[in-house]
């Protein structure tokens, strides 16, 4: 399958147009109301729901998310024209110009030998382009405030390991990990809310690094767990509800043996 340049051009052009008709004179009363800060909120919600389409395996689903996606960028875009600030064109040949500067082994003559020197080139050329500010607070504050936590857990751990601020490997991230879980056993014993929350934070932030060492970001196992309790439970409902009791009416033992019985069933 290859793109056809011309379609492309017209559909960029009709949905830039559609965009300002419905905040235009005759257009909709809705989108003519919307603000930067209405319209952010869709703009997450249409990006989890294309997570949501990638990881059910549908490219229908996955064309159709990308494109209620694309839509917001192109709405956000809008409001910018309408105050005057920037255009689409700018967005996307601003987005252009970067990706041609942030891979000089691809538009220019630099070699690399594999992706970890691709990543380390990435953000040496980041910092070039924010004038030198090196201080080890403007890498951290380059990861988005609004990332869900797990995630902005790893991009923060994954900024600080880039300057060598990281567990050595695995083995001792672990002991890390033994070692939070040991402060959190001592903080419910001694029945102290306070640091049981503080020591649950540090168990889990050292959990992500553990992740993050095998190669693995938390985000996304954090979602594959959800799915995981998500199914199970679903098939634990449908077999009580088989057997005749349904889950309002059985006791805990009951779920217990059904719930133990769907994971022997998985292995």
């Amino acid at each position: 399958m290859t793109m056809n340049r011309d379609r492309l051009s017209e559909a960029v052009s009709a949905l830039n147009e559609l965009v300002f008709r419905l905040r235009g004179p005759g257009g909709c009363p809705w989108d003519a109301v919307q603000t930067d800060d209405t319209v952010k909120m869709y703009l997450i919600e249409e990006a989890y729901e294309v997570l949501d389409a990638i990881d059910n395996k549908s490219s229908e689903d996955v064309r159709e998310e990308l494109g209620d996606l694309i839509f917001q960028i192109f709405f956000l875009s809008a409001l910018a024209l309408e105050r005057e600030e920037f255009d689409l064109a700018g967005v996307i040949e601003g987005i252009t110009e970067k990706m041609i500067r942030r891979h000089p082994h691809v538009f220019g003559g630099k070699t690399v030998t594999g992706t970890s020197e691709v990543s380390d080139n990435w953000e040496r050329i980041k910092r070039e382009e924010k004038k030198g500010d090196n201080s080890p607070l403007s890498r951290l504050r380059s990861v988005p405030v609004n990332l869900p936590s797990l995630l902005r857990a790893h991009r923060l751990s994954e900024r600080a390991a880039k300057v060598g601020f990281d567990w050595s490997g695995k083995e001792e991230i672990w002991e890390k990990v033994k070692e939070e879980f040991l402060e959190l056993t001592t903080a419910i014993d001694e029945n102290d809310d306070n640091k049981v929350r503080e020591e649950t934070g540090d168990l889990m932030f050292s959990l992500v690094n553990l992740a993050r060492h095998w190669g693995h970001n938390s985000e996304q196992l954090m979602m594959d767990a959800n799915r995981k309790f998500i199914k199970r439970f679903e098939r634990m409902e449908a077999e009580l509800l088989a057997s005749g009791s349904g889950i309002e009416e059985a006791d805990m033992d009951e779920m217990d043996r059904v719930w133990e019985s769907i994971k022997r069933s998985e292995r």
